[in-house]
């Protein structure tokens, strides 16, 4: 028989990225601990909703931690107190009857409030278009060992590949900085000989439009690395910075 639990929860409500926000208190009983954290949150919109009040708007999509949708600050922590998950992999399990939980949304310059929890993440997505494209071959298809890559660098570039873009860094930091996001991104292709040729166009791009988007600066707290659900290393910032300096140089 499952366990359950009566909780009072602290949501962030807000309108509009222009309208002034606050705390709403809402009290739940007889939520399962078998629940996940998104499935207790529908049950409280459908109580809203039954009661005649708006719902929760919240961000989700697969609800299987890889999308990076589900975007909570949840009791000081992005994602939650648990460790190396998102949001949607979080269960009621996790906290004790008659705790009190409070949830934000994102709190950065560069995601600004849509409303309620959900924030405008496409910031993201510019900086990944500052990056451009990459060269590639177009001819004949080549040989599986033409272009040989040290297992080593192959193994850390898809390391750095398993960055979701949620953006637990920026919220995790208290500078609201992009760094370990943008350095993800550039490292995934800075240790493949298919990212070299425009090594030095990508790095000084997409630091530039990290920058214009209003992103902090990195003061290698390490905040970021301790709340990623995917266990992005720091050590990628360390490689983004000599990425850019060599691009600097080269100018």
């Amino acid at each position: 028989m499952d366990k359950t639990i009566n909780i009072t929860l602290k949501v962030w409500r807000q309108r509009g990225p222009k309208e002034k926000g606050a705390f709403e208190t809402y009290k739940l009983d007889g939520i399962s601990t078998e629940s996940s954290f998104l499935e207790m949150l529908d049950i409280l919109n459908e109580t809203l909703i039954n009661k005649g009040q708006e719902p929760v708007v919240f961000d989700h999509d697969c609800r299987e931690g890889i999308c990076g949708m589900c975007s909570l600050y949840i009791n000081g922590h992005p994602h939650g107190p648990d460790e190396d998950i998102t949001t949607c992999q979080l269960h009621m399990r996790k906290f004790k009857d008659g705790e009190t939980i409070t949830i934000e949304p994102w709190r950065s310059a560069g995601f600004p409030v849509i409303r309620d929890l959900m924030v405008d993440r496409t910031a993201f997505d510019q900086i990944i278009q500052a990056g451009g494209y990459t060269s590639i071959n177009a001819g004949g298809a080549q040989d599986a060992n033409a272009i040989p890559i040290p297992k080593e660098d192959a193994d850390e570039a898809m390391d750095s590949a398993s960055c979701i873009g949620c953006g637990a860094c920026v919220a995790a930091c208290k500078n609201g900085s992009a760094m370990l996001f943008l350095s993800a991104k550039v490292s995934q292709l800075a240790l493949l000989p298919q990212g070299r040729v425009e090594a030095a166009k990508r790095a000084k791009s997409m630091v530039a439009k990290m920058d214009e988007l209003g992103f902090g600066n990195c003061t290698n707290t390490g905040a970021c690395e301790v709340e990623c659900p995917k266990n992005v290393s720091i050590s990628n910032i360390a490689r983004l910075n000599r990425e850019f300096l060599k691009a600097k140089f080269r100018d």
